[in-house]
């Protein structure tokens, strides 16, 4: 490899093009888009059903605080992040540490979901930061021909 190549990514069984790092908890039937960053290093768990969209983050640790202190503080801080069941999670779109989105819901496309952040199920969340924007359930209904 040429000296300043960059080294491949993990292999994972999502996409060749994506990076996961640590050991993320990641349900049945999930997609990973390319060029995604999954950060289980500080603990994460994705559900099942969920689709990941291109360029998306979803991160379980920070070290905003070690790097502001100038390494006065030198811990890496971390947060399990949980992602529920059957959410998509659009492009570009962040979701920072210890944040927790409820099932079914939708995380719109350069969202970025600030740190702690409880999402309830059924959501749709847009902006930066990111907001809960209307609650799906009636269109979820819909979509499923009437069960949700």
């Amino acid at each position: 490899m040429p000296p300043d190549a960059a080294p491949p990514l993990p292999a994972n069984p999502y996409n060749p093009f994506c990076w996961i790092a640590g050991s993320p908890a990641i349900g049945e039937g999930t997609w990973i888009g390319a060029f995604t960053l999954i950060d289980g290093l500080g603990g994460l768990t994705i559900g099942r059903g969920c689709n990941i969209a291109c360029g998306a983050q979803i991160l379980s640790h920070s070290t905003v605080k070690r790097c502001v202190s100038e390494r006065s503080y030198d811990a890496i801080d971390k947060r399990p992040t949980e992602v529920g069941d059957y959410v998509f999670i659009g492009a570009n779109a962040v979701v920072q540490m210890g944040s927790k989105i409820g099932h079914h819901s939708v995380i719109g496309a350069g969202a970025v979901v600030l740190e702690g952040a409880e999402i309830p199920p059924y959501s749709l969340v847009a902006g930066v930061p990111a907001r809960v924007v209307r609650d799906l359930r009636d269109e979820v209904r819909a979509w499923s021909g009437g069960a949700a």
